[in-house]
């Protein structure tokens, strides 16, 4: 059976920063693979509940000001072990997150304004040959692992 990482948060886990989750309806999903769950950030060792963050370039800051950029590139490098480690070619991650968010992330001010750029783990899952879908492109995801059989 075919794996796939999936933001643990998307299945209901309560790992957010605000300790909270955002389950998806991912029924169909969980026939065609079998589902990965993982939260980057907390493999990177941050706490739940913990400050919001966002992404300021190449920097991950929470809304206090403290740099957890470091933290965020050991959980990118955890999802990427993981993926390779069960031959995972797909991961749903959720979108507009600092570390799992794709083509669109906020941008670091803090105000709710959305910019073009990705997060840290979904660039280095792309990087490591992982095709990372949003939870508004579940079909295409489906699609995806129908093309792999």
């Amino acid at each position: 059976m075919k794996h796939v990482l999936v933001s643990a948060c998307l299945l209901g886990m309560p790992c957010r920063y605000d300790g909270r989750s955002k389950p998806a309806a991912l029924t169909e999903l969980s026939r065609a693979a079998a589902l990965v769950p993982f939260c980057p950030e907390i493999y990177g060792g941050l706490p739940t509940p913990r400050p919001s963050a966002e992404r300021d370039g190449e920097r991950v800051k929470t809304k206090n000001g403290a740099d957890v950029t470091e933290a965020f590139h050991r959980g990118a490098a955890l999802a990427v072990e993981l993926a390779k480690a069960l031959d995972c070619r797909c991961a749903l991650l959720k979108d507009k997150s600092p570390s799992c968010g794709r083509g669109r992330i906020y941008d670091g001010t803090f105000t709710g304004t959305l910019t073009d750029g990705s997060g840290v783990a979904a660039e280095a899952l792309e990087r490591a040959g992982v095709r990372v879908f949003m939870p508004q492109e579940l079909d295409a995801l489906l699609a995806a692992l129908q093309e792999d059989e």
